[in-house]
């Protein structure tokens, strides 16, 4: 008979033990259903939006391979690239069009365009230390371009920020 109650009562705590599993798997599982959403006004998420919206794909995978490659003033390569040779690059394989490799030379091959007008591929221009262009990016659309930043190395920026805005020089197309 002591067996019998030493079983009974190593099976109920089989039973109670099994049951608090499936409790806390089922309790783990409904938390991994939840829908967690992206505040949509961030620019992490505006950023993100311009690059889904760009018409070229080749465009796209582009600034997906570079994205994150760090900053090194001259660099042409993965190892390290600067903002006109990354504008330069970009324009090349991706449409057809040679740059002049320093920014201030190609601000003066572009057609001057009106911020409002630029599309997709289009050039901007900016002065950071003085009169003379020093800092070029590809524009994306809404807002956004792509650059080699120097402490944040290729990234799609905001170019309605105020820090972009007063120091943007010119914009505009290759063709």
């Amino acid at each position: 008979m002591q067996a019998t109650l030493n079983l009974m009562s190593f099976n109920f705590s089989i039973r109670r033990n099994l049951f608090y599993l499936i409790a806390v798997l089922l309790f783990l599982s409904s938390c991994g259903t939840r829908k967690y959403t992206v505040k949509s006004d961030t620019k992490a998420s505006k950023a993100a939006d311009a690059m889904a919206n760009l018409r070229s794909k080749p465009l796209y995978r582009f600034i997906t391979d570079w994205t994150g490659v760090k900053y090194r003033f001259g660099g042409l390569d993965k190892g390290g690239i600067d903002c006109s040779g990354f504008a330069f690059l970009l324009e090349k394989e991706i449409y057809g069009v040679t740059l002049p490799r320093i920014s201030r030379d190609q601000a003066n091959v572009v057609k001057r365009k009106n911020i409002d007008n630029l599309k997709e591929g289009d050039l901007v221009f900016f002065s950071f230390g003085g009169n003379d262009v020093d800092h070029v990016g590809v524009y994306l659309n809404n807002g956004f371009f792509v650059h080699a930043s120097t402490t944040r190395g290729v990234i799609v920026d905001d170019l309605t920020l105020p820090a972009y805005q007063r120091v943007l020089v010119k914009s505009g197309s290759v063709n």
